[in-house]
């Protein structure tokens, strides 16, 4: 436990600190890939056991914040985003590029988002509640929205939709009785420890897609360095437009569903596919993991400075 608990208290430095590790042993990549799903599954499970309860029933008594969340993460982003990249006719360009961007853009938000809102210093319930509904939504706009955008990857409403349900109704379960179990005081005292629980998940997470792209920036460097700056400028770009457009609600607000707007579920998406993908989009796909668990080293400094702001102004 007091393992757990020293890597919780190092938070974002020690995700910049599970990429490392994982570019530089790809073996372990390869030992830990079988239990991504476990792990996405345990954040999720945390995510239940800390949600606060009152906020989250405000949330349902009062849903036009999430819903306008939700409408933007589903409808509003997917939408945008294949009208820019039609523009710009990427698809003629490099279509490889718009497959992976479209499925990016049409994806629900990931599973993981609570867990670094919470190692952000966000607000966890808000990204949860907004997640729950994203996913229940997506899976019937997301086949739709890449027929339009002229793309043929056989995703199924229903399977799609049965996996998430299941995955989200079993985090449900196992989380709310562990909450219930444990007592709020309890999981306030542990909050160390869950966040190191949640760096641990993120880490095999980070070990299975980053598997090979050490290897890629020997190989390839100049095309890894692209990618890796594109996804980096799509995820601030994701981020950034979602914060103006939600400013009203509050800095905090708004940078909490940015995050969320920006962390979407990109390798579900390439499962329903099949993984039948030109190499270049799997080489984005894995990259999209460095913007994913780097920039909480950025935002939470952000973070604690809104806090701070909203503090003083309480205190006038």
């Amino acid at each position: 436990m007091f393992v757990l608990a020293w890597v919780g208290r190092q938070k974002t430095q020690a995700l910049v600190v599970v990429v490392l590790v994982a570019l530089a042993l790809p073996p372990l990549g390869a030992i830990l890939r079988p239990y991504v799903t476990e792990a996405v599954i345990g954040m999720l499970c945390i995510a239940f056991v800390r949600i606060d309860v009152g906020e989250f029933r405000s949330f349902t008594r009062h849903p036009g914040l999430v819903l306008a969340a939700c409408i933007w993460t589903t409808v509003v982003v997917p939408i945008s985003v294949f009208i820019v990249f039609w523009l710009l006719e990427l698809s003629v360009v490099s279509p490889a590029l718009f497959h992976i961007l479209i499925l990016q853009a049409v994806a629900a938000p990931m599973m993981s988002a609570p867990a670094l809102a919470a190692l952000m210093g966000l607000d966890g319930t808000l990204v949860l509640v907004v997640l729950l509904l994203g996913t229940a939504v997506a899976p019937f706009f997301a086949p739709l929205l890449v027929h339009l955008a002229g793309l043929d990857i056989g995703i199924s409403p229903f399977s799609h939709s049965v996996w998430l349900a299941l995955a989200v109704v079993g985090s449900a379960a196992v989380g709310l009785v562990i909450r219930k179990l444990a007592g709020r005081q309890t999981i306030a005292r542990y909050s160390d420890e869950l966040d190191g629980l949640n760096i641990v998940m993120l880490f095999i997470y980070a070990c299975a897609l980053l598997r090979d792209v050490g290897l890629g920036f020997f190989s390839e460097p100049f095309m890894m360095i692209g990618l890796t700056a594109l996804a980096f400028a799509v995820y601030f770009s994701y981020i950034a437009v979602g914060f103006l457009v939600f400013a009203p609600a509050g800095a905090k607000t708004a940078l909490a569903i940015g995050m969320l707007t920006a962390e979407r579920n990109l390798a579900l998406m390439v499962v329903s596919t099949g993984g039948i993908m030109p190499p270049i989009a799997w080489h984005y796909f894995a990259v999209n993991t460095f913007p994913i668990l780097l920039t909480p080293r950025l935002v939470r400094p952000i973070a604690r400075f809104i806090d701070a702001r909203e503090k003083q102004k309480a205190a006038r």
